[in-house]
């Protein structure tokens, strides 16, 4: 990442932690940035591949592309 994508993250994080519980990054193991979609995922999978949730996406600009969420539904 350059340095305008390290800002934008930055202010997408305060974004996200001045949502509280309504913030969809919390549970975040890994940080990536998706150069096609100029967007942030935000990986909930833990360390050796268990994962029970899909990826949050935010846009540089703070706008959510998808709040990630269970991958299965009981």
């Amino acid at each position: 990442m350059g340095r305008e994508q390290l800002e934008a993250l930055i202010k997408v994080l305060q974004q996200q932690l001045d949502l509280g519980l309504e913030g969809v990054v919390v549970g975040t193991w890994e940080i990536m940035y998706d150069k096609e979609k100029k967007a942030f995922v935000f990986d909930k999978c833990e360390f050796g591949g268990y994962c029970e949730e899909r990826p949050s996406v935010v846009k540089m600009d703070g706008t959510v592309l998808d709040r990630g969420g269970p991958l299965l539904q009981v």
